[in-house]
């Protein structure tokens, strides 16, 4: 008669056993490395002394030995689960990160955005040029035939036929009503609103952001037509500068991003197209995080400053030094230094 012996009792107080001399010969670092979890936890490691923090990797390394091992001969599932939940916020410390919300800051706007900015290189050129060309193409169209005001402008209140007093009060500003006019905001969203399909649409290889860019530069300049042929270019373009310098800025940026992302798909280089998309998404990403600060500082200038100050020079003043500043910023700031 075969013999069937019954297993199904006997590994348990061997395993049993094991389990419990593995643990008396190692718990009195794993009680260590918890402590020190603990303290970290509580106060953070800039509370721990030099040597603490030397000897936590040690702790963790030890840990991680002690959990493989025991994995590997099997030992008591309660025991493997404790090893695997001390690796486990061990490794947080260890590996993870551990910057503050100031350096996060810090390292987006002293380096990740200016240099996501110069990165861009060729498309900031084709979108400022498609930008202001659009907006050459307004005037010329406008100047030849004055019915194309209308066109690119349907409802628009300043008319070729509006007198020289009635454009000068649309753009003297707000000094009686609330400082945020309602014309204000809807000139901010809007900008927004093409800022955003600026940078959406490159996607589609580009081609909609290369003529969105062209679209919204033409009633630019069809504007700047009416104002010069009634006397008054210069009150015009100061009114425009003390926030179109930034908030004209960010939409060439964010057309530069989409047509960045267009040109990706379409000559990814050496990658495959789905990495190049990927590495372009998060180039253009980084930047127009940027953008939309600069769309905010945009929409208090224009929202305040704009509607407050009513002086030309004052506005051109305003304008020119966000100008100055936004090129100072984006070209110098985050460069590496060159050693040598």
């Amino acid at each position: 008669m075969a013999e069937n012996p019954d297993h199904s009792n006997a590994p348990k107080p061997v395993l049993q056993l094991k389990s419990q001399k593995f643990r008396d010969a190692r718990q009195g670092d794993w009680r260590l490395l918890n402590a020190q979890l603990d303290k970290a936890e509580r106060d953070g490691l800039k509370s721990f002394s030099i040597d603490e923090l030397l000897n936590l990797p040690v702790l963790y390394r030890s840990a991680m030995s002690s959990l493989s091992m025991a994995q590997s001969i099997s030992l008591d599932r309660n025991l493997i689960t404790y090893l695997q939940t001390l690796c486990a916020r061990a490794y947080v410390y260890i590996y993870g990160p551990q910057t503050r919300l100031k350096e996060v800051l810090s390292s987006f706007f002293v380096r990740a955005w200016p240099r996501g900015f110069r990165a861009l290189g060729l498309e900031l050129i084709l979108a400022f040029v498609l930008f202001f060309g659009g907006a050459i193409l307004g005037w010329v169209l406008c100047a030849q035939d004055d019915t194309w005001y209308h066109f690119f402008l349907p409802g628009e209140l300043r008319s070729v036929d509006s007198s020289v007093n009635d454009l000068k009060e649309t753009i003297g500003g707000n000094t009686e009503d609330s400082a945020l006019s309602p014309f204000a905001v809807f000139l901010m969203g809007h900008n927004t609103q093409v800022a955003i399909m600026a940078f959406a649409f490159g996607i589609m290889f580009g081609l909609p952001t290369f003529a969105l860019l062209i679209y919204n530069g033409i009633p630019m300049g069809a504007m700047l037509w009416l104002f010069a042929s009634k006397g008054l270019g210069v009150e015009f373009a100061a009114w425009l500068s003390i926030h179109g310098t930034t908030e004209l800025f960010a939409i060439i940026i964010a057309g530069a991003c989409g047509l960045h992302v267009g040109r990706r798909l379409i000559f990814p280089g050496d990658q495959p197209r789905r990495e190049s998309l990927i590495g372009a998404g998060r180039l253009t990403g980084t930047v127009m995080i940027g953008v939309a600060a600069m769309l905010t500082v945009a929409g208090c200038l224009e929202g305040f400053g704009r509607q407050l100050i009513t002086e030309s020079w004052a506005r051109f003043s305003i304008g020119g030094a966000m100008l100055v500043l936004w090129l100072v910023y984006f070209f110098f700031v985050g460069r590496e230094r060159r050693h040598g």
